[in-house]
């Protein structure tokens, strides 16, 4: 005698089908959904970032001009002092 798995598992899968799913009546009101103010000043700011270049040419463009210039001076006091009080040391 041969036992077949497959039907065994099909038995039981088949055993388990959904019934036919009743339709209830229409719910009694309908679903609503309002955005605060707060939400929509959200909206707006998160529009205007997106819209916003991401390179400010009226900051870069003078900076690039001078550096191809080769009128563009950094201090290397100045440096140092910036990038040791942004690494947190002073």
């Amino acid at each position: 005698m041969k036992i077949n798995p497959y039907i065994q598992v099909q038995q039981t899968y088949s055993a388990k089908k959904a019934g036919a799913v009743k339709k209830t009546g229409t719910a009694g009101r309908a679903d609503n959904v309002e955005i605060s103010n707060i939400g929509r000043e959200i909206q707006v700011a998160k529009q205007a970032v997106a819209n916003a270049p991401d390179i400010r040419k009226d900051v870069t463009e003078p900076i690039r001009a001078a550096v191809n210039n080769g009128t563009y001076a950094v201090s290397g006091e100045s440096f140092a002092e910036k990038l040791l009080k942004a690494a947190g040391e002073i």
